[in-house]
């Protein structure tokens, strides 16, 4: 519908400037809670004269639009589909947009974070607010030309026409807009009314990055940089004793060999603004060199002892957290009811246990990042999801002003969480400050995979209670290593549809840097209680899908605003889940897999179809259906869907990662086992129509995918998974022979 909306955003939020060489109008905009990144547009821009502002709209006298904008682009698109949301309410053409990357700017801007899928949620009405206020100023300033209302002009794609027929184009008007207040009250586009938003529209940097432009952290370069290769401890729990550096220090292009970690240790520790400053306990060894693959290979000819302290294993976490599961001492972050006497009166009682191994991030462009420390400022560049974050304890750390620190974002090779933790920007600051130079620390995949944040360990118990052939009792417990928020939410799906229903959570707190992993609290969680979930139904001999829509009905009209998941909104998707993937229709020999989950906001129903070849289940198609209210680019949520599933099949049913001696078995591809590409199997997409706000799609498509197949597996093979990854027993994943014969 039309809103005539007030603007709620106050006029400071607004920069307005008409001194732009050339003329034009410069407006710069609070993204509020948003992010997006950089971009490079197929035309000269220089002649705009840009280069000193960040967050804001240009309109120059030749009518072309630039947007800057102001948060980290790590694929998930927001770089394309923020710009569409301001260009349709500013109603230009598309094609004469173009964007670009502004710098770390807190004065402007809040929120310049990349993570949570929150990008589009929390800005969709900040930038359609700004696109609206831009128009109105244009055409107010046409109609003063005129000498008309402005209520009787109206726009196209920059060009604005009064009743007379008369045209002017927004370059004509610029200079003139630029002197005009900033209109209290603008009106919004109707969605039956958009050009832009909705419609396909190609990543804005897809030119630059398939012909190798320099847009990531490991394109960087500046005159007279240096490169920084770090040993850190090979296991955790190890601090630095001695080293001896006579041989790396004579290998060709070596610099120098220093050592880190007391400043972050000094300004770190106990610092809870950014949780991977853990990573700085113990001194690491700084190989400097002239080149990446000269530090590299230099620092492996260092020789170095270490002490080891508190050794972690796979092993000892199991049974700890079994012990923890079976122990008293939870924290309750949900109780409804009773349910000690649910299950007391049920006539059955079903509970399972899943478990999940840790997790590396295995982001494709490795940590880097560059710095030059210097009297005067502090210039980093590179690629973090939390720049503000970082600037902010690389202040602390080397005792500076945080406003000497002039950061620069890059476009990163992956993120999924790792780079939340800037702990590979305070090293190369540190370096930077110790050594006097511009430099570029670069992690190895080895360095990366070996010494990082991992997704936590983590273990469920599920406890349901039947009586008279209703679900009275659900009880959720977790355990995990280190945070216990790591992997619960307390009131997704389905809290509120129980009566008696309870949801516990115990940790134990390891030397193992854990951390957001993509999709932080459900990435494993949604796999086990929709794997449970499917096994309740079997008990209570009732039909999977109705057990769910019934559920669903039990909360509509609560009062509990706990909730957070709409349940007419999951029934809808479940339904046409159903629908489109011909659920319990297709034909013999193909086994399905059912799923419903609602994580970032989103709703999400999914199918798995599986077929047996050699005797083995095999996936071959995803359905998926997602409501996530309007969608702003359908290319590029197809691109954020497909993705997040095709991540949530590999680690589900590959990704295994553990520890002896404090020490990951794994550094490396050859020993990390991730999907292959005959491995991905069709996936079909169906996006719920309506014109409800947006909400993420990074995220939500991930967790739920692993349990539609362990689902559709069971219907295969008759086996239930309760661990992943499923290839950790895949026996399990083998049809009997008397089935396959039969």
């Amino acid at each position: 519908m039309s809103t005539l909306s007030k603007n709620t955003f106050s006029r400071r939020a607004f920069m307005r400037t008409s001194t732009l060489a050339g003329g034009g109008m410069l407006i710069g905009f609070n993204l509020f809670q948003s992010c997006k990144p950089k971009v490079v547009p197929p035309v000269d821009l220089s002649q705009l004269n840009y280069n000193d502002f960040n967050a804001f709209i240009k309109i120059a006298a030749n009518g072309a639009v630039t947007i800057f904008s102001p948060n980290p682009e790590i694929g998930q698109g927001v770089k394309t589909s923020m710009p569409m949301i301001i260009a349709e309410e500013l109603d230009v053409a598309w094609k004469n947009v173009f964007v670009k990357q502004g710098i770390l700017d807190t004065n402007n801007y809040t929120r310049q974070v990349a993570g949570g899928s929150q990008s589009i949620r929390f800005g969709w009405d900040a930038l359609r607010q700004t696109g609206a206020s831009a128009k109105q100023m244009l055409v107010n300033a046409a109609a003063a030309r005129w000498g008309v209302d402005a209520s009787e002009c109206t726009v196209n794609e920059g060009v604005i026409t009064n009743a007379a027929g008369e045209t002017l184009g927004y370059g004509e008007v610029v200079n003139e807009a630029a002197a005009l207040e900033v209109p209290e009250n603008v009106t919004l586009k109707e969605p039956k009314d958009y050009k832009i938003i909705g419609k396909d529209a190609g990543n804005v940097d897809v030119a630059r990055i398939t012909t190798g432009k320099p847009l990531f952290g490991l394109d960087y370069k500046e005159e007279g940089m240096v490169y920084a290769s770090v040993a850190r401890p090979p296991a955790f729990g190890q601090k630095l004793v001695s080293y001896d550096a006579t041989e790396a220090k004579n290998m060709p292009g070596v610099i120098d060999v220093i050592t880190i970690g007391e400043r972050a240790r000094a300004h770190m520790n106990g610092d809870n603004r950014n949780w991977s400053a853990k990573l700085a306990d113990s001194d690491k060894v700084v190989v400097i060199a002239k080149s990446t693959w000269q530090a590299m290979k230099a620092k492996k000819a260092l020789k170095i002892v270490w002490e080891h302290n508190n050794p972690e294993s796979t092993e000892k976490h199991n049974k700890i957290l079994l012990s923890l599961l079976d122990g008293k001492k939870f924290n309750t972050l949900r109780s409804d009811g009773d349910i000690n006497n649910a299950f007391a009166t049920a006539d059955k009682v079903l509970e399972r246990t899943y478990e999940s191994p840790f997790l590396p991030h295995n982001c494709l462009e490795p940590m880097n990042f560059f710095a030059n420390v210097t009297d005067e400022k502090i210039h980093l560049v590179g690629p973090v999801q939390t720049p503000a974050s970082a600037a902010d304890t690389v202040a602390d750390m080397l005792g500076r002003d945080v406003g000497d620190i002039h950061l620069e974002m890059t476009r990163m090779g992956g993120g999924f969480g790792r780079r939340l933790y800037g702990d590979f920007v305070f090293e190369a600051a540190e370096i930077s400050n110790t050594i006097k130079k511009p430099v570029k620390m670069v992690s190895s995949r080895e360095d990366d995979m070996g010494t990082g944040v991992y997704r936590p360990a983590i273990k469920y118990r599920i406890k349901a209670a039947i009586k008279d052939g209703q679900l009275t009792g659900y009880h959720l417990k977790e355990a995990a290593i280190n945070d216990n928020m790591y992997g619960l939410i307390p009131n997704f799906f389905p809290a509120g549809a129980i009566e008696n229903y309870q949801v516990d959570v115990a940790s134990y707190n390891s030397n193992i840097t854990t951390g957001a992993w993509r999709a932080p609290y459900t990435n494993f969680l949604a796999y086990a209680e929709q794997s449970f979930f499917d096994e309740l139904t079997e008990l209570m001999e009732t039909d999977k899908i109705q057990l769910r829509l019934d559920l669903l009905e039990k909360v509509k009209g609560t009062n509990d605003d706990r909730i957070q998941y709409d349940p007419e909104r999951m029934q809808n998707c479940i339904r046409t889940a159903v629908e489109k993937s011909g659920w319990g229709k297709k034909p013999e020999g193909t086994y399905q897999g059912f799923v419903n989950y609602y994580c970032h906001n989103t709703h999400v129903a999914q199918v798995a179809d599986v077929v047996v070849e050699n005797g083995n289940a095999v996936v071959k198609k995803i359905t998926c259906v997602v409501d996530c209210g309007i969608v702003v680019n359908p290319m590029g949520a197809i691109n954020q869907i497909e993705g997040g599933i095709l991540d949530g099949i590999g680690h589900s049913m590959y990704g295994d990662f553990s520890f002896k001696n404090g020490a990951p078995v794994a550094n490396n591809f050859d020993r990390y086992r991730l999907i292959r590409m005959n491995e991905t199997p069709e996936i079909e997409t169906h996006l719920i129509q309506n014109e409800l706000s947006p909400t993420g799609l990074g995220e939500p498509t991930l967790p739920p995918v692993g349990g539609a197949i362990a689902n559709a597996f069971k219907a295969a093979t008759g086996n239930r998974l309760y661990q992943q990854p499923f290839i950790k027993t895949p026996e399990l994943l083998k049809v009997p022979k008397k089935e396959i014969l039969g």
